[in-house]
């Protein structure tokens, strides 16, 4: 330990011969000593727009250890509260800026570190060497020039040298926006006469409008008048609104108008006598020869499908859009017929009974069975001969010649249509019903 000491002494009378730490090292101490001398430890930046900060407590004292990691002191700023922490390892000297200092500028010498094991009391503090940072003046304006300066021999755009201004208009912090290098290079204007462009931009920036205002193309105040407008825009002006007076309350509720009547369509009933004798004997026939039984609901349901098939068209039919479209054009002429969709309703055809026949029968009285006489087997119920020769879901007959009434009702307008179809309908059941199922 006493030739450690010895060394250190040693070491101080030379301090005036060695040279002073380089601005990095001040900055982030290391454990290595230059010339064996304490370390100047100076306000750190915490974000890159950071100009000064508060000093709000120290968590190392005078005389403290610290290892590398540990969390120095506390900064706060306009944003955030944040810790500073040790790089090395190392020993508190002294404290220039106590706990609660404001304002403390970036740069700033706020402690001195030594390193570990130094003694405290025998360390030298050196010199505040430290520069804090100065905020960046304000670019002051000047007015733009009136007469536009022509160069005699104009150069291509691709040989100009790139435009680095460092005069009081463009800040040289940012880069100029490509369309004032544009505008520059096409214009031709020297560096030297750009770095006195007054710029109006965020942050001291120069903009398209300040170089075509000193080129003489628009107003100087161009700008100011603009920027006046669109603050002007910005707020609604309510000084003309009037109040609109209120009205006053009516005497009486009006009368609600009836509801409009609806029209009831007028509807016409259309009817026709069908014989089924020859269908019963194609079905017999195919029955016989193919002992196959075909229902007469299928020669009906086939004899309904074609009978729609080319109905003509109710008179007062109007033409779809299709089919206007299409007679513009010239492709065809609107037709005059369409399919159908009727479905006949179809009854039997009652037969009335002679009057002779009424004088001469006698009324009879006519029991009904027991059910102890059906159960016994005296009286067998018999099924009457019109349900038997009705078909299930139809009121139709198949006796007495099958004679049945096919009706339709229709809206007004639509009779010959209706009995175009009856016809085919009645056609095919009686003249061709054998079609009918090929």
């Amino acid at each position: 330990m006493a030739a450690r000491q010895s060394v250190r002494l040693l070491a101080r009378q030379i301090t005036s011969q060695c040279s002073q730490p380089p601005p990095l090292a001040r900055r982030t101490f290391s454990s290595i000593s230059p010339c064996l001398s304490a370390h100047n430890f100076a306000m750190p930046a915490m974000s890159p727009t950071m100009t000064e900060g508060n000093i709000s407590s120290w968590r190392v004292k005078e005389g403290d250890s610290f290892s590398a990691g540990d969390v120095l002191l506390e900064i706060e700023t306009d944003k955030a509260t944040m810790d500073v922490e040790a790089q090395d390892d190392g020993v508190m000297v002294k404290i220039f800026a106590e706990n609660g200092t404001k304002s403390v500028k970036v740069g700033a010498r706020i402690a001195v570190f030594g390193d570990p094991g130094d003694d405290v009391s025998s360390l030298e503090i050196p010199p505040d060497d430290s520069k804090p940072v100065q905020p960046e003046p304000k670019a002051e304006s000047t007015p733009p020039k009136e007469t536009k300066t022509t160069p005699e021999t104009k150069k291509p755009a691709k040989d100009q040298p790139k435009i680095t201004p460092t005069g009081p208009g463009q800040n040289p912090k940012y880069p100029l926006y490509p369309s004032v290098i544009a505008l520059i290079h096409e214009n031709h204007i020297p560096d030297q006469d750009v770095a006195k462009i007054t710029a109006t931009g965020p942050n001291g920036r120069l903009l398209k409008g300040d170089v075509l205002a000193y080129l003489g193309a628009i107003k100087s105040d161009y700008s100011a008048q603009q920027s006046k407008r669109i603050e002007h825009m910005a707020h609604l002006d309510l000084s003309n609104v009037k109040v609109m007076p209120t009205a006053p309350k009516p005497t009486a509720a009006p009368t609600a108008a009836p509801p409009a009547e609806v029209p009831i369509p007028k509807l016409s009933s259309i009817s026709l006598t069908v014989s089924l004798a020859e269908v019963l004997k194609v079905q017999k026939r195919i029955e016989d020869t193919l002992g196959v039984t075909v229902p007469l609901s299928t020669f009906l349901a086939r004899a309904v499908d074609l009978a729609n098939d080319d109905l003509p068209k109710p008179e007062d039919t109007k033409p779809s859009a299709d089919d206007l479209f299409n007679a513009v054009l010239g492709l065809n002429s609107i037709p005059t017929t369409s399919r159908g969709t009727y479905l006949p309703q179809i009854d039997a055809l009652p037969h009335p009974t002679p009057r002779k026949a009424l004088s001469r029968s006698k009324p009879s009285i006519s029991r009904k069975p027991d059910i102890i006489d059906i159960l016994s087997g005296k009286a067998i119920p018999k099924r009457s001969s019109s349900s038997s020769s009705r078909v299930a879901g139809r009121n139709l007959t198949t006796a007495d010649g099958a004679i049945n009434v096919f009706s339709l009702t229709v809206p007004a307008g639509e009779e010959q249509r209706a009995r175009t179809f009856l016809e085919r309908v009645k056609t095919v059941l009686q003249v061709e019903p054998g079609k009918l199922i090929l």
